[in-house]
């Protein structure tokens, strides 16, 4: 089937207009045509690309070779804030016939190609002009794909998103990016964008950050930007300035393999092997070295073909559909109208974690912040902390000079609680203690209006039992953040059992304003992240106690593509934290979450984790930790030496210990699946969340699920563990999975 026998229409697409308007500039022979491309909507609904949205701009470009006079260039830019962001991600599901879902996908990737390579290229009729992008804000995907068409390209400083994310969805580049930008910037800045950003949780380039990797060749500040890029178009034309003769040659050969290598360690390094689309990526970005365009460009479009007809992409559209549309709107919440104003926040406490929530309401909220504690030495320590991490903001031009000096203004330190009497949120981070948080919210009640919201970042303990002596218990909720504070973008909204509408409304209210991500969970032990990986690590663990090597159980999950393996993360999280919450679980289901004994004998030996650096850097297995987690096995325990790493530990929360068998690695990945589909099971009957895909939501945003599996519901109904488990599935047939 040719691409002319294929119909290609969006029913609910978004249509972005091409609109083509003519400027004159001093010094230039004949007009510019200047291209505007808008969907006619506000920022909010950025302009995206569907057929008819291409065919617009094939229509533009045969009307500028129709103008009289004669164009001498070309220049593309945006709506107000928004350049464009590439493909209206409804073509996956636009596409019903599944005869016709593999044509339709390559004629909407030629499609794509030859309205790109139309515009970009200048060709009109017999002769070429020179092209331009002007871009004048967030540029994703496609957008970006564009503007690398065009011969130059002029970015604004504040471009507050530039990135090629398709890796992170399950796709590629396929219009024209995964050839153009490796030419552009060479391969290793190619796979910073193509690749790596993509696999850190889809991060994003500013644009400064764009400029300085070669991206653009001026970079010029938001205001009256167009005029002034216009401005720098002229200089251009008039052969004032030779952007090209300003870029940094690119490297081929043996340079280009080495580029290609390190991403193929740094896919592994991250997914071994899980998801196809990075390694297709490193395909095409190989391939650009020395393809021609047309073999490139339609190397992408059987890419995108091929991709686009996968369970990754449906999964991964699935997480991007949670992420984009449920975070922005947490299910379950009262009327938003309820919300309270917040114009003070205490923060009870000064350490590490203290001091983290007192710079996110002090950057986030732009209010007074007070800090309290009983020690002067820490409390001005913390206080220092604050504003030593606002200076390295402005460092890092995240602020002004001037937000930097309200922001430390605003962060104070008292030794007395009577500092929170007008404050309208109160928020504890002490010590995970249930009786000195209860003495806390006694005081603070003593001294706060009966309107203040008192919250707690407990990570497991009972936010009700918190309140339970408290006159006013309606006005306590939980707001549990994820270390580190100023990253992660999960935050779960606890109520507990008196919690009223009001409270719950202005905790999600300030959530939103923090810039994160809320969910709102009813008080259970340990809510939902942290119940989860306490119940998945458990696992884990009791397979080490079976004489499992440390090494072999660490590395079981990797085939699922985890951000990282199941003791990195104990590591990070800290196994004091770990403990807390274990210890928290085994007494609320000791059933499932048995005495966590392991992880007690590693904090009592004063260990962070397992590993420790060798002498040449290498991370490698702590014997001494790795006794530790064995010591008290005992009877009928496997013991081997501490050297490589293996042997008997006490459990750390859950599993079903007792063998003396040591389970493969399958075995351990197997356990821990089944494990986690019983207790998601358990939590949706107990109403911790409204729904599934909170649970999902959660663990994309807390415990950075990787977009590829789809959320961890779908992905354990995907591989038939939930109906083998629970007799049942999370989600219908089709939820982030391809139809049957």
């Amino acid at each position: 089937m040719s691409d002319d026998e294929v119909t290609l229409e969006f029913p609910d697409e978004v249509v972005t207009a091409t609109h083509v308007r003519y400027v004159t500039l001093p010094g230039v022979a004949g007009p510019i045509a200047l291209v505007t491309l808008d969907n006619g909507l506000d920022h909010t609904r950025p302009s995206t690309f569907g057929p008819a949205g291409l065919r617009g701009i094939l229509t533009a470009v045969d009307e500028i070779e129709a103008h009289q006079p004669p164009v001498a260039a070309i220049a593309v830019t945006g709506k107000p804030f928004i350049f464009a962001v590439g493909a209206d991600l409804a073509f996956r599901s636009s596409i019903t016939d599944p005869a016709a879902v593999r044509p339709a996908l390559e004629a909407l990737g030629r499609l794509g190609h030859e309205a790109f390579v139309r515009l970009g290229s200048g060709r009109l009729g017999e002769r070429r002009v020179p092209t331009f992008a002007l871009v004048n804000g967030a540029v994703l995907g496609g957008g970006l794909e564009l503007a690398l068409h065009c011969d130059y390209r002029a970015l604004s400083s504040g471009i507050p998103m530039l990135a090629l994310p398709e890796v992170f969805l399950g796709l590629v580049p396929a219009w024209g990016g995964s050839q153009l930008l490796p030419n552009l910037v060479g391969p290793q800045r190619a796979i910073k964008i193509i690749l790596d950003n993509p696999l850190s949780q889809n991060r994003m380039l500013k644009g400064p950050q764009a400029f300085e990797l070669g991206l653009g060749d001026v970079l010029l500040e938001p205001a009256d930007f167009l005029e002034e890029a216009l401005t720098w178009v002229g200089q251009v034309l008039r052969g004032e300035i030779d952007p090209v003769a300003a870029r940094t040659p690119v490297e081929r050969g043996a340079a280009w393999a080495a580029a290609i290598s390190a991403g193929h360690e740094l896919a592994d390094g991250r997914l071994h092997g899980a998801a196809p689309a990075p390694y297709r990526a490193l395909d095409l970005i190989a391939l650009a070295e020395t393809a021609t365009r047309a073999d490139g460009f339609e190397a992408e479009t059987q890419a995108l073909a091929d991709l686009s007809v996968s369970g990754e992409l449906v999964a991964g559209l699935y997480a991007f559909d949670l992420v984009q549309k449920r975070a922005r709107r947490p299910v379950g919440g009262p009327d938003p109208a309820l919300a309270r104003p917040v114009t003070k926040v205490g923060v009870v406490g000064a350490g590490l974690m203290a001091s983290q929530l007192a710079l996110v309401f002090a950057h986030r909220l732009e209010v007074p912040v007070v800090l309290t504690d009983l020690d002067a030495t820490r409390l001005d320590a913390g206080v220092a902390a604050v504003h030593r991490e606002i200076d390295n903001l402005l460092l890092r031009r995240r602020i002004t000079a001037d937000q930097a000096g309200r922001y430390k203004a605003n962060v104070t330190g008292s030794l007395t609680k009577d500092a929170f009497a007008d404050a309208d949120l109160v928020i504890e981070a002490v010590f995970e203690d249930l009786s000195i948080k209860q003495k806390v919210f006694a005081e603070l009640e003593a001294v706060v209006s009966p309107q203040t919201v008192l919250l707690t970042n407990t990570s497991a303990l009972s936010v009700s039992e918190m309140a339970t002596h408290l006159a006013h218990p309606e006005r306590v909720a939980g707001l549990h953040f994820f270390n580190p504070v100023a990253v992660l973008p999960l935050v779960e909204v606890v109520r507990a059992e008196r919690t009223d509408d009001a409270t719950v409304a202005t905790t999600l209210a300030v959530a939103k304003a923090l810039k994160k991500n809320a969910v709102l969970v009813a008080d259970r032990p340990a809510f939902v992240v942290n119940r989860l990986l306490t119940r998945f690590l458990g696992e884990v663990l009791a397979a080490a106690e079976q004489g499992t090597p440390l090494d072999e159980v660490d590395h079981a999950l990797d085939p699922l593509g985890l951000p990282m393996s199941p003791l990195t993360l104990l590591a990070l999280v800290g196994p004091p934290v770990a403990l807390h919450v274990a210890e928290t679980l085994h007494t609320a289901f000791p059933d499932r979450f048995r005495e966590p004994s392991s992880l007690a004998r590693l904090v009592e030996a004063g260990k962070g984790g397992i590993y420790t650096a060798g002498p040449d850097g290498t991370q490698t297995i702590d014997p001494e930790a790795a006794a530790a987690l064995r010591a008290a096995v005992a009877a009928g325990g496997t013991s081997t030496s501490a050297a490589n790493g293996s042997g008997s530990n006490g459990g750390g929360g859950g599993g079903s210990g007792g063998s003396t068998v040591a389970p493969s690695a399958a075995e351990v990945r197997e356990a821990a699946l089944r494990a986690l589909a019983e207790e998601i099971h358990l939590m949706l009957a107990e109403k911790v969340v409204a729904e599934a895909p909170d649970i999902d939501l959660c663990m994309i945003l807390g415990a950075g699920w990787p977009f590829h599996l789809g959320g961890i519901t779908p992905y354990l109904d995907r591989t038939g563990v939930s109906e083998a488990v629970t007799g049942e599935r999370f989600t219908p047939p089709g939820v982030a999975t391809l139809p049957v």
